[in-house]
């Protein structure tokens, strides 16, 4: 069973890893979701659909991101989804990406950060569930399964 040292231990990695989420979220905006605004990839003009929403921070250069392409491509086909690509290159070169990658989730380009800026996403991938108010109501960085998207989707719609 579990002795005091394996307590311990556990305990140890408890305070570590609250310590890397709160660092990583030290800059996330609470409460009102910023503006999301932009042009889309596809050409289309986004300024926020209705909610509940999830808005998904990535780049073509994080792993963890190219890890996760499918769980977020998946998720987009039956919820409302806006990603957004942090410091990947100019248009061509996200549309390249994705075109390689075979994904075509919505996509507005960030190739200087400004708009990550905006939301405090100093790490990717970078995932915030906002509520029918327009509240964001969950944040998650790094790597989350489709199960886990879906899981915080629908505790985001009781809020709203």
């Amino acid at each position: 069973m579990f002795n005091s040292r394996r307590i311990a231990e556990i305990l140890v990695f408890l305070v570590i890893f609250a310590g890397i989420r709160a660092w990583q979220q030290r800059d996330v905006p609470r409460g009102q979701a910023p503006l999301l605004k932009g042009m889309l990839l596809s050409g289309r003009q986004f300024d926020r659909p209705s909610m509940p929403v999830l808005v998904h921070f990535w780049a073509t250069w994080c792993p963890i991101c190219k890890t996760e392409e499918a769980s977020i491509q998946d998720f987009s086909r039956s919820h409302r989804v806006v990603t957004v690509a942090m410091k990947s290159g100019d248009n061509e070169q996200v549309a390249a990406f994705m075109k390689r990658e075979k994904i075509d989730f919505p996509v507005i380009n960030d190739p200087d950060g400004v708009i990550s800026s905006q939301w405090g996403v100093n790490a990717v991938p970078a995932s915030f569930f906002i509520d029918s108010n327009g509240r964001i109501r969950f944040v998650e960085f790094g790597y989350t399964t489709s199960l886990g998207l879906r899981f915080r989707l629908w505790l985001t719609s009781l809020y709203g």
